[in-house]
C-alpha cells in the first residue's frame, strides 16, 4: 500500500469536527499513560500485534502521540502519529459499529493538527488503506513509488 502526503498548512478547522462527535456523546482525547495497557490490549484485539507495537511507541513521546475516541469510558477508536517514523500518521482504527459517525475524521484531524502545532508543514500517511477517505478528509495525495516505503523491512503482519 502506498503512502500519502498531507499539507498541514491547509487543514480544515478541528473545532467543528470535534463538536460534531461530542454531540453524539463521544470524546476525542489524547491518551494518558495510566491507560496504556488497556489501550494496547484494545489495539491488539481490534487491529493487530503490529499496530499494538506502533501504538506502544506513542507512549514514549511527550506528549503521547495517540488520540482516542471514547464514549462512557469505552474505547471506540484510536489514531497514532510519530509511531513508525517521525512525521507519519497511523495506525488508526474505528470500530465497525461506530464508522460513518465522523470519528475517523476527528481522530485524523486531531493527530494532524498536533503535528502542525509541532512545526511540521507536511505529514505522511503511511501504507494507506482507505485512500478515498484521506483524499476527501484532508486532500491527501499519493506519493509515487512509496510501496513498501519505510515498511520494506517489516517482518509481516502477525496476529
Amino acid at each position: 500500500m502506498p503512502d500519502m502526503l498531507v499539507k498541514l498548512y491547509d487543514l480544515v478547522e478541528l473545532a467543528p469536527v470535534l463538536a460534531s462527535v461530542q454531540q453524539q456523546g463521544i470524546q476525542i482525547r489524547r491518551a494518558m499513560a495510566p491507560d496504556k495497557e488497556r489501550i494496547l490490549s484494545w489495539v491488539k484485539e481490534h487491529s493487530s500485534v503490529a499496530a499494538m507495537g506502533e501504538a506502544d511507541v506513542c507512549f514514549s513521546h511527550t506528549p503521547i502521540s495517540l488520540f482516542l475516541a471514547t464514549r462512557d469510558k469505552q474505547i471506540l477508536g484510536y489514531a497514532c502519529y510519530h509511531a513508525t517514523a517521525p512525521d507519519f500518521f497511523g495506525p488508526t482504527r474505528v470500530l465497525e459499529s461506530e464508522q460513518g459517525k465522523g470519528l475517523g475524521k476527528a481522530l485524523l484531524l486531531s493527530c494532524l493538527h498536533a503535528m502542525k502545532e509541532q512545526g511540521y508543514g507536511y505529514a505522511i500517511i503511511g501504507g494507506v488503506g482507505p485512500q478515498q477517505f484521506y483524499e476527501k478528509c484532508v486532500g491527501a495525495t499519493l506519493i509515487e513509488g512509496s510501496t513498501p516505503g519505510v515498511y520494506k523491512d517489516f517482518l509481516g503482519a502477525h496476529s
